[in-house]
């Protein structure tokens, strides 16, 4: 178990994508270096970086974070009650991009690594991540491509494993209190052990390089797209979606939140704008109403 070798990865995980989305913006992350204070029930560093009011993304956020608690909070051992009360070591990189056109998609990605560990006992390790699309206005060629990508990501683990971290993804990005999903899924896996530490590894890194692979694309097919007030007005609505469940019903943010961790670099995939309406609805036979109809309903978009 090399946790120093993850903590590599992540690192260069995170200069990878920000490079690469800066190049496509113009405009470079700002990064902002921290260190837990030594009286702080919580230890640890990362780096976070933001890009803001850029030409293409309206904010991005990709977070590196590494840190030890003496006990795991309530949304990480409620699956594992048999965990409450170890120590803990979590490290992961966290995105969020909200680009400034309403035709290319919000997207979100999250690798982590977790250690717990008791004395006398073994220590209990996982990983976790993924990936997944919020489109504004779908394009069935984006929703296939992404999800290529996904199954790309996943094919050399076995032919189960896209399908079963597909259908997890479509569960989990799914606002209850609203019957819908969040956007048209992805990858999710968590709590995974499968095949010893340097196989989940493997699959935690392959997800991880697959992101780009999967979103730069549809960025630069998309960024120049003419828009107007309408299609800003309800990309800020359904951005409201997003912060609905990223409140409600996010495991990440909860555990953030609960472990003391750092508030600003948690709340960083806010959008910088969001609309509410009472009771919206899209005028039927538009590009609003073919969102909800045809894009926000799981489907196998390989089929």
């Amino acid at each position: 178990m090399n946790l120093q070798a993850v903590e590599d990865y992540l690192r260069g995980l995170q200069n990878n994508i920000c490079n690469t989305l800066s190049h496509i913006d113009g405009k470079a992350f700002a990064a902002d270096l921290w260190q837990k204070p030594a009286d702080s029930p919580l230890q640890g560093h990362g780096e976070t970086r933001v890009l803001s009011d850029g030409a293409v993304f309206e904010r991005g956020g990709v977070a590196f974070s590494c840190v030890q608690g003496q006990n795991l909070p309530p949304s990480a051992s409620q699956h594992r009650p048999e965990l409450a009360g170890r120590s803990f070591t979590a490290m992961g990189v966290s995105l969020v991009i909200h680009p400034r056109n309403p035709y290319v998609p919000t997207s979100h990605a999250n690798v982590r690594c977790f250690v717990a560990e008791k004395p006398g006992a073994d220590p209990v390790w996982w990983f976790g991540g993924g990936f997944d699309l919020t489109p504004y206005y779908g394009f069935d060629e984006d929703a296939r491509a992404w999800h290529q990508a996904a199954s790309d990501a996943c094919a050399p683990f076995g032919a189960e494993i896209y399908p079963r971290l597909k259908k997890w993804c479509d569960d989990y990005f799914y606002l209850k209190h609203r019957n819908e999903p969040r956007g048209i899924g992805g990858l999710f896996f968590d709590d995974w052990n499968q095949g010893g530490f340097a196989q989940s590894f493997a699959l935690m890194q392959s997800v991880g390089d697959h992101y780009l692979k999967a979103y730069e694309p549809i960025v630069r097919a998309r960024k120049d797209t003419p828009y107007g007030a309408r299609e800003r007005d309800w990309q800020l609505y359904r951005r409201g979606r997003y912060v609905e469940f990223n409140l409600v019903w996010d495991r990440g943010t909860l555990f953030g939140l609960q472990s003391g961790g750092r508030t600003e670099s948690i709340l960083m995939s806010m959008p910088p704008l969001a609309a509410w309406r009472y009771d919206h609805r899209p005028e039927a036979g538009s590009d609003e109403a073919r969102l909800m109809e045809h894009f926000l309903v799981p489907r196998d978009w390989l089929d």
